[in-house]
């Protein structure tokens, strides 16, 4: 059974009913695994953020860091944010049209969804080349380290969000159902713009 059939499951539907009966309901199997998933992400970013106050020596939360000097915010941080953000609005219009059944609206949400995926993670390249052309390598302290390593995981999960749009894109196109799988996968890409913003804010503040 492939993928996209679990996705498109609907345990909760019986023979001969339009509406979910609340006594039997079961949300689908890869409902369930994303909001674990989601779970799991959470506690990870905690950890980190929780690793990277400590690091930086905040009062009460561990000693005083000398050596961490804050990275500096350029424009394309800023932008890169804003192109996220279109992201998950191209989704959320892909979503609706699933749900009211507007094909028109779904493939130019799909579409606009993936070319900002990808263009979000091209400014990010380009913004590590940015800081390395500036100096701030790596190594050269530990704010440098904890940026590196939490845009690498978020870049990470958000090739992940690609490989699903990948899979939504050849569902619609291919007529099948992708209502289900459009839907979390748009969940999915709103769930990441909120670490985003979370994790832009940590460096900002700090």
């Amino acid at each position: 059974m492939s993928l996209f059939t679990r996705l498109g499951e609907k345990s909760w539907e019986t023979p001969g009913s339009d509406r979910p009966d609340p006594a039997t309901y079961r949300p689908p199997a890869a409902q369930v695994m994303m909001l674990v998933y989601f779970g799991v992400i959470t506690i990870l970013f905690g950890l980190v953020s929780s690793a990277y106050f400590m690091r930086m020596g905040m009062p009460g939360m561990g000693h005083a860091a000398m050596d961490w000097r804050p990275m500096p915010e350029p424009p394309l941080i800023w932008i890169n944010t804003a192109v996220l953000l279109l992201a998950s609005l191209a989704w959320e219009a892909a979503r609706i049209g699933t749900r009211r059944g507007e094909t028109a609206l779904v493939r130019p949400g799909l579409i606009a969804a993936g070319a900002l995926g990808v263009l979000f993670l091209g400014g990010q390249l380009l913004l590590w080349s940015q800081f390395a052309t500036q100096g701030y390598f790596l190594q050269s302290n530990p704010a440098n380290a904890f940026f590196y390593m939490i845009t690498t995981l978020h870049g990470l999960h958000l090739i992940g969000g690609l490989w699903f749009w990948g899979l939504a894109m050849r569902r619609a196109r291919g007529g099948g159902a992708a209502a289900l799988p459009i839907q979390l996968t748009a969940a999915y890409w709103h769930f990441l713009l909120l670490v985003w913003i979370l994790m832009l804010g940590l460096f900002v503040s700090t």
